[in-house]
């Protein structure tokens, strides 16, 4: 099967997509950095099922691993884990020729990345995402980032890896409900500007390798255009405003991709009941997310949620910008007061109003 290579140009860096990848990552790495200390950073997990192999691949290439492992999900995201992360590659001595490859889902990539943008100023990294939602977005991009209890992803960089190697096969060990997650980022890149995914999503794993790269596409000519998330790039943060509200309320027991499918319902529904959005556009997408398994309600109040956004990054003083469902398949910026805002939420959550 021919690997599906999607190049970043400004960024020098591609993503290769193809299954099988998993067992040639020492050489694919040896084309980006010479052989030398690769450090693994991976969860509790994804070590079970991959660690060796990925370990076993690189030295074949020439590589010397090291791995570090944190425990899976959310919780691990945070200052205190990187600073465990950071004095490890430090106490094995890696230098600036080395390498750090982030070998797991979006939590393991995220910090990770920051790890490799501030351990002696920037190392080399790779990004080997293990999960659907950390192929279609999380692993290219550059963002990187940690939370803070105040709120999810408030300590980060930006920092482009120097290459992502998509192995589908990987997908096959996911729970169900953990490749629904995948599927709501996307259902995001559908509704923000390629209407045809809708229609892949009634058989995603059918064409798993033609979903991941048409994302990785999207996000490609998306970033290039606006790398530090200050214009276009914010069409990518569609649900995730409201979505991460929910993550923080519900001490992120519910996962980023059930949040950001909420998220985007609820947008949807309150754009319909501001005379922003069409009724087409909301039964089309919450059609579409619940069929991929993904919740369209919360029980978290207005308050409650509201709250959580008050301390998002993506707010500028007294105002936040919203991504905005207008129709299926296109979605626009509006940048407004928070208060504003606040109505958007409830109406989005106001069941009575049908």
């Amino acid at each position: 099967m021919q690997t599906v290579s999607v190049r970043a140009e400004s960024r020098g860096y591609e993503v290769l997509i193809e299954k099988g990848l998993l067992a040639r990552i020492g050489e694919l790495a040896a084309e980006v950095n010479a052989p030398c200390r690769v450090a693994v950073l991976t969860d509790d997990i994804v070590e079970q099922y991959y660690a060796e192999s990925a370990e076993e691949s690189f030295r074949k290439a020439g590589f010397d691993p090291v791995r570090f492992v944190i425990p899976h999900g959310e919780a691990s995201k945070n200052p205190e884990q990187l600073i465990r992360i950071l004095r490890f590659l430090a106490e094995e001595k890696l230098t600036r020729s080395d390498m750090i490859a982030a070998l797991g889902g979006g939590v393991v990539g995220d910090i990770a990345g920051l790890a490799a943008s501030l351990y002696l100023r920037g190392v080399r990294l790779i990004q080997i995402p293990t999960t659907l939602l950390a192929m279609v977005d999380s692993s290219v991009g550059g963002k990187t980032a940690v939370d803070l209890p105040e709120g999810k992803n408030l300590m980060g960089s930006f920092y482009q890896p120097h290459r992502v190697i998509c192995d589908p096969e990987v997908l096959s060990t996911l729970p169900e409900d953990i490749f629904a997650d995948g599927l709501a980022e996307v259902i995001k890149y559908g509704q923000i500007c390629r209407e045809k995914i809708f229609d892949w999503m009634k058989d995603p794993k059918a064409r798993i390798e033609e979903v991941i790269g048409e994302c990785v596409r999207i996000k490609r000519d998306i970033v290039e255009k606006d790398e530090k998330d200050t214009g276009e790039r914010q069409l990518l943060n569609f649900g995730h405003t409201f979505g991460h509200g929910i993550e923080k309320c519900s001490g992120y027991r519910i996962s980023h991709g059930k949040a950001v499918a909420v998220g985007m319902a609820l947008m949807a529904r309150s754009a319909v009941r501001m005379g922003t959005g069409t009724k087409d556009c909301l039964e089309n997408l919450t059609g579409v997310i619940k069929n991929a398994g993904l919740p369209t309600e919360t029980d978290f109040t207005a308050e409650e949620i509201f709250s959580a956004v008050l301390s998002d990054k993506k707010r500028t003083g007294d105002s936040i910008t919203l991504v905005i469902p207008d129709r299926t398949g296109h979605c626009r910026l509006e940048k407004m007061p928070v208060e504003t805002a606040k109505e958007y939420l409830v109406c989005g959550l106001d069941r009575d109003k049908g």
